[in-house]
């Protein structure tokens, strides 16, 4: 099955935030000299009084969103995955997290796919810290529809908040009747063999891989889970409980992210054999989409061949090695 491109995240992203601001007045975006990349200077073309450009000052960024914040605005807070998380986590943590206030961190171009522009610019651990901020909710859509959504979501719900965006147009996963609801999962496909559990635009792949694997006759459910905190406990227990085999796939480092809260909510929970995919512990090199998906196990055919071996270890009464 051909799967059908949508818009970029970064492109629905700039067009739902500048829509937004039409209606509400509170709203303000920060950005960190990235809004051609990032796609907010479509918010700055139009409300202009409302943009701050702060240039290669991340941190302060962060000190003025919270300013703004504590002001009664909306302030979104736009820029790289790598330079929102790893350049201002202290700013983060003191100034919006523990103070609760209301500031969106949107970073793009999140995991490894970032354009060519080097392991400098990719964050394969944003997933792990960011769910472990007390006060902070995490969020990696699937595709536009769910970005837009999210977004929307966002400006109408207080609290900090950290949503993660990728850069190039990926495959569509949802249409305009999914409603995106903060902190439920979205089951995408059913089948008894095996729950494939994803989230962001990885969900796509497990998506073709469950299409792959039904070819061969192993039926496989998969669960997206879009916030990664608070978590949709509910959802991870049924499917665990179904099916018996739960195999995460997420772009992002096997330690502390989907995987890591799959397993622990399924350990305290419902015990269950897990194998966790993605990224292992290293850092990720520069190149194609399509080298860097099959190089770090995360093409739809590196998470066939995981599910399967994870199934046939399944079958066959062995344990089977996550990464």
């Amino acid at each position: 099955m051909t799967a059908v491109m949508g818009r970029s995240q970064r492109d629905i992203f700039g067009a739902t935030l500048t829509e937004l601001g039409r209606r509400d007045s509170r709203i303000v975006v920060l950005d960190g000299d990235l809004a051609n990349s990032t796609k907010v200077d479509l918010f700055a073309a139009e409300h202009p009084n409302r943009f701050f450009e702060a240039g290669l000052a991340e941190q302060n960024m962060m000190g003025a969103a919270a300013g703004l914040a504590a002001m009664g605005y909306v302030p979104f807070i736009s820029t790289f995955a790598c330079f929102a998380i790893c350049r201002t986590l202290d700013q983060i943590r003191v100034l919006i997290a523990q103070t609760r206030l209301n500031v969106k961190v949107v970073g793009s171009y999140g995991g490894i796919l970032v354009g060519l522009n080097g392991k400098t610019h990719q964050v394969l651990d944003d997933f792990a810290v960011m769910r472990a901020m007390p006060n902070m909710t995490v969020i990696a859509p699937a595709d536009a529809e769910e970005t837009r959504q999210v977004v929307e979501t966002a400006a109408r719900t207080d609290g900090p908040m950290y949503i993660r965006l990728t850069r190039d147009a990926g495959p569509v996963v949802f249409d305009s009747a999914y409603r995106f609801e903060l902190g439920r999962g979205v089951r995408l496909r059913g089948g008894d063999a095996v729950a494939i559990i994803s989230t962001g635009v990885q969900t796509a792949r497990a998506l073709e891989a469950a299409e792959s694997l039904a070819r061969e006759g192993i039926e496989a459910t998969v669960l997206h889970l879009p916030t990664l905190k608070p978590l949709d406990v509910e959802a991870i227990v049924a499917v665990a409980r179904e099916t018996g085999l739960v195999v995460t796939s997420e772009e992002h480092t096997i330690i502390g992210g989907l995987g890591g809260a799959v397993a622990e909510v399924l350990s305290a929970e419902l015990p269950t054999r897990i194998v966790r995919t993605g990224i292992a512990d290293t850092f990720a090199e520069c190149g194609s989409n399509a080298d860097l998906l099959e190089k770090y196990g995360l093409s739809a055919h590196r998470v066939t061949d995981a599910v399967r071996e994870a199934v046939r270890a399944a079958r066959s009464g062995g344990v089977s090695a996550g990464g």
